[in-house]
Formats: C-alpha cells, sequence, structure tokens
C-alpha cells in the first residue's frame, strides 16, 4: 500500500513552519526523520494534505549552556549515541539509546519526532521523564518549556496544540551522587518493549533520596512510579524496602494485556527491573535477589 496524495514542503526557519501550521491545522503533519510517521502513511492510518518537512532547520545542536544540557529537536538518535556531552551529562540518555530499535532507525529518527509521536513502548519518554528533563515548544504565542511528566497524555497523545512544534528538550545536568539504570525486556533486539525502566537516585550512606523510577510499555503512556520511588526513598535501603516499593507498583502502574504480554506478566516484570534497578543503583547484588508476588 502506499500514501495517500498530499502537497509537500520544506520551510526553510521556524517561524516559516509554524506559519504553514497555522495555516494548514490539522490537514497539516510534520515530518523530521519519518521513521513512524512514513510506515502510517503507507498504511493510510494518516492522509494529511499536506506534509511539512522540517529537515532543513537549524535544530541539530547538542551543547552545554550553564548548567543545562540542550539538544535540537532534529538531533538524531545517533547522534545522542555518539556524543560526548550526553555521555558526560546525561548519561541516562546515554544508556537507553542503544536500545532505540535498529541502527538503521537510529540513523534517521530525531528525539523531537519520538517525543512527539508519544509512543507508550518508547524509550525517550520515559528518559526525558526520569531525568526531570522540559521539553521546549514553539508556537505561534511564543515559546513555552513543559515538565517532561506533564507532557504526555496518552496513547499517540500530548500537551502540543495544533499549531505548535517541539524545538529541543533541556535536561539538567547530572550532579554528583546521582546514579542511573535503564533496562528493558523485549523479545529480540530491537523489538518494541514489553516492560521497560529508566530510574535516577542520589545514593549516599546506603540511602536513596530524590528516586525516579519511569516505567514505559505498562500502560498508556511513560509513568512515573511515585509510591515505589517513596517507598525507596524511606530508609536505609534494604531488601525489605524493595519489596515495599515493589508492592506499591500495584497502586502505580496499570498495566495491560496485548499480543506483547498479559497484565500480570508486565506487573511481574516491572518487579523484577525494580530489584535489578535497585541493586545496580547501589551496587549490590543480593538487592535483586527478591521478587514481590
Amino acid at each position: 500500500m502506499k500514501a495517500a496524495a498530499f502537497d509537500y514542503v520544506r520551510p526553510a526557519s521556524v517561524a516559516e513552519a509554524l506559519e504553514l501550521l497555522r495555516r494548514h491545522g490539522d490537514a497539516a503533519k510534520l515530518i523530521s526523520g519519518g521513521q513512524s510517521l512514513v510506515p502510517a502513511l503507507n498504511l493510510r492510518l494518516l492522509a494529511p494534505e499536506i506534509l511539512i518537512d522540517l529537515g532543513g532547520l537549524d535544530l541539530r545542536s547538542i551543547a552545554m549552556d550553564g548548567g543545562v544540557l540542550r539538544i535540537g529537536a532534529l538531533a538524531r538518535h545517533v547522534d545522542l549515541l555518539n556524543s560526548a556531552l550526553v555521555a558526560e551529562h546525561a548519561p541516562l540518555l546515554a544508556l537507553a539509546m542503544p536500545h532505540i530499535a535498529h541502527p538503521a532507525i537510529r540513523n534517521r529518527g530525531t528525539i523531537g519526532g519520538n517525543l512527539a509521536h508519544a509512543d507508550p513502548a518508547s524509550e525517550l519518554p520515559a528518559v526525558m521523564q526520569a531525568l526531570d528533563a522540559a521539553i521546549v515548544v514553539e508556537g505561534a504565542d511564543g515559546t513555552r518549556r513543559v515538565d517532561a511528566r506533564d507532557f504526555f497524555t496518552g496513547i499517540y497523545e500530548t500537551v502540543l496544540a495544533a499549531d505548535e512544534m517541539i524545538v529541543g528538550v533541556e535536561i539538567p545536568v547530572a550532579e554528583a551522587g546521582r546514579r542511573f539504570f535503564f533496562h528493558e525486556f523485549s523479545r529480540r533486539s530491537g523489538d518494541y518493549a514489553i516492560v521497560g525502566l529508566a530510574a535516577a537516585a542520589t545514593v549516599a550512606g546506603g540511602t536513596a533520596s530524590d528516586v525516579r523510577l519511569c516505567y514505559f510499555a505498562v500502560g498508556d503512556k511513560a509513568t512515573l512510579a511515585e509510591g515505589a520511588g517513596a517507598a525507596l526513598s524511606a530508609g536505609p535501603m534494604s531488601v525489605e524496602r524493595v519489596a515495599a516499593a515493589q508492592a506499591a507498583l500495584a497502586e502505580d502502574l496499570s498495566p495491560q494485556d496485548d499480543q506483547q504480554g498479559s497484565a500480570a506478566t508486565r506487573m511481574h516484570l516491572a518487579r523484577v527491573v525494580l530489584a535489578r534497578a535497585t541493586a545496580a543503583l547501589f551496587d549490590d547484588p543480593a538487592l535483586a535477589g527478591r521478587t514481590a508476588a
């Protein structure tokens, strides 16, 4: 199957792209890397009247600005994977990048396109929340910065208005004592995740603080497990504290049944990966040895 007919335009500036969005509204679609959009077009799941190609815009930079790592919306996955700045200042993002699909997709896909697509099984929405990142959005009314926790609203849904676009991401630089963990379960490397976890915590003296556990592929959007994070922060780390955090996931998560796995399987894997995350964050393998039912 081939895409339905559409008009095509390649703006030379963000302002021109926004004007095109304003003019065409819901009849328009933005394309950056196209790794999700093109298959949807070819399957005729989408049939826009006009495709606005962002490929000519100057939004590919990765740079430090004070205590913030700023990434342009058109930075490709491979750019993030190979960036020394990302590895040094946003190590959780560096840990996640090799898990995103396959090299051919990483060579074309962009961070802005990924976040705007808002796939609940995607790695980057979870990583952005675990890193307390801000998503920079530009529209007719100017620029706004949206906390990643507030950006994703459901399956393929975000707070973006029809006349807005993502222009970048801002990630606070990791502070001393901040540790990170990333893992996902999938049937094969590059497949959609069945369960994934992006985690960050400040570890000192056998305790954890500011714990951020963001799961993906376990509901309609990437979800911060706030109850489990609070349980891990409640005192000195122990296998009992890990078990309490695992139990708290029953309230934090609403896993779904689908062709990838049952809700019960997902909840079990969510508890397993939580124990592994805690063991890695504290460099204590014994903490991974207990999984609540």
